[in-house]
């Protein structure tokens, strides 16, 4: 049996930067190989001290899976800059649609962002992902691979599950920053992924409801998990809406142990 660790890589980025990325793997047999879920805010996953927001506990998830179905996953975390801002532009897809700037929107971003979020994407396809196929045990192929993450990694997350379904088979969208986005652009765009891609991913569409961010964000959720609602299989989607949540990891530690249940 070989016992749980945790590695660091580094990775080179679009912006001519190392990317820091952590790979949790855990207690598995010689030769065993395991899925993989990829996440963003990789700083956030693994321990509750020198975070600047909170912990997802990732590590206890899968041991908690493991000691009662046997199930387990390698949990890739790929770290965000940890400036606000500048995390909102790096996750942020341009391709997607227009932006849309809400009322309380950061003035540093109104009308001077260039999106990079499909640079950010390219670099986990083609980047991350044959690092990380080349150097732990996992299992390869789009059944055996996940993305998650929570506001901006939400959106990132329905983002790449949608322009990439053929690498992965389920996404956990957690309080996902659709409201950056003109609406009818986002609807459009959604709409269009939908009747051009093959066999759809499944979509664990995750809102809170408890202070303002959550509150921002829950009118162009319902907007999109409408669209969805209409056309996307219903084994493919599940919608969970729990309005006692804050914006912040320890709502999203339980829901992501629900989302590792089902993908796995």
């Amino acid at each position: 049996m070989i016992k749980e660790n945790i590695f660091d890589l580094s990775l080179p980025y679009f912006d001519g930067s190392q990317k820091k990325v952590r790979v949790f793997v855990p207690e598995h047999e010689q030769n065993e190989k395991l899925p993989v879920v990829y996440m963003a805010d990789g700083q956030n996953l693994f321990e509750d001290d020198h975070v600047k927001y909170g912990c997802w506990y990732t590590r206890e998830a899968v041991r908690e899976l493991q000691k009662n179905s046997g199930k387990s996953a390698v949990i890739v975390g790929i770290h965000s800059d940890e400036n606000d801002v500048r995390r909102f532009i790096e996750l942020l897809p341009g391709s997607v649609g227009r932006l849309n700037y809400p009322p309380d929107a950061p003035k540093e971003l109104i009308g001077k962002v260039e999106p990079c979020g499909d640079k950010y994407a390219d670099f986990v396809v083609n980047t991350v992902m044959p690092a990380v196929s080349a150097q732990f045990p996992i299992k390869t192929g789009r059944e055996n691979t996940a993305f998650c993450g929570s506001s901006m990694g939400g959106l990132q997350s329905f983002f790449l599950a949608l322009e990439y379904p053929k690498l992965f088979c389920a996404a956990g969208v957690f309080s996902p920053a659709f409201v950056y986005y003109i609406e009818e652009d986002l609807i459009g765009w959604t709409r269009s992924k939908m009747h051009s891609i093959g066999e759809v991913p499944f979509l664990y569409m995750y809102m809170g409801g408890a202070d303002k961010f959550e509150q921002l964000f829950e009118g162009s959720f319902e907007k999109t998990t409408g669209v969805l609602e209409e056309c996307w299989p219903k084994n493919k989607l599940k919608k969970v809406v729990m309005p006692e949540k804050p914006h912040h990891e320890s709502a999203w530690t339980p829901v992501f142990k629900d989302f590792l249940n089902i993908f796995l």
